[in-house]
């Protein structure tokens, strides 16, 4: 089992990155929570690692720290939540929020999220509720301000776009969510978080 790889940033294009380890190149996937704080291309970065095999790929998954991992841990283990919504759910929303919400038992807020029905955010809730304290809610959570420069090649706004497809958003649920961002000058990891800001605040004041 990898536990975690140290080395230099040598590409980034959400939800995926490539980290190279002393000339060896790892393609990792990983949430936007870990996107939003990696460091610019060329500096070194230490990721917490969790690698799933199948039949046919070894997918290794990256976490800038130990919470985010043991979250996604908690989250896989949930029936019917594979690695990849595990991805949505933590870029989908803060990790303290979304902890919150497992705390809260406020499935209708994680319905929000692309792939997530009403039974599987029950599940969510039921599962994990009461091991939300374990996962050390409160510590190294929240949006770290972004730091690096825009995916090299490409355009952020498109970058940005291809990211939430991958996320499990629709095309055009995607194009619109960025459309809604003030994206001249940002890098595609800001735009992907302002747009996801823009929908959980949306979310929370529904309920008002």
């Amino acid at each position: 089992m990898i536990g975690r790889l140290s080395g230099k940033l040598a590409e980034k294009q959400p939800p995926s990155l490539l980290l190279d380890v002393q000339g060896v190149g790892y393609e990792l996937e990983a949430p936007m929570s870990t996107f939003y704080s990696l460091p610019s291309l060329g500096e070194p970065v230490m990721l917490y690692t969790h690698l799933v095999v199948k039949e046919d790929a070894h997918n290794l998954y990256g976490f800038l720290t130990r919470l985010e991992r043991s979250l996604f841990r908690s989250l896989i283990r949930v029936n019917g939540v594979g690695p990849k919504l595990g991805l949505t759910l933590l870029s989908g929303m803060p990790v303290e929020t979304l902890l919150l919400c497992i705390q809260n038992q406020d499935d209708a807020s994680l319905t929000r999220l692309p792939g997530v029905g009403k039974k599987t955010a029950q599940r969510l809730v039921i599962d994990l509720k009461d091991r939300v304290s374990d996962l050390g809610g409160g510590a190294e959570t929240g949006l770290a301000p972004m730091s690096g420069e825009m995916a090299a090649g490409g355009d952020a706004t498109s970058d940005a776009i291809s990211a939430l497809v991958a996320l499990g958003y629709k095309p055009a649920e995607a194009s619109r969510l960025v459309s809604r961002v003030e994206a001249d000058g940002l890098a595609s990891e800001e735009i992907i978080r302002q747009a996801l800001q823009k929908t959980v605040r949306q979310g929370s004041a529904g309920k008002g």
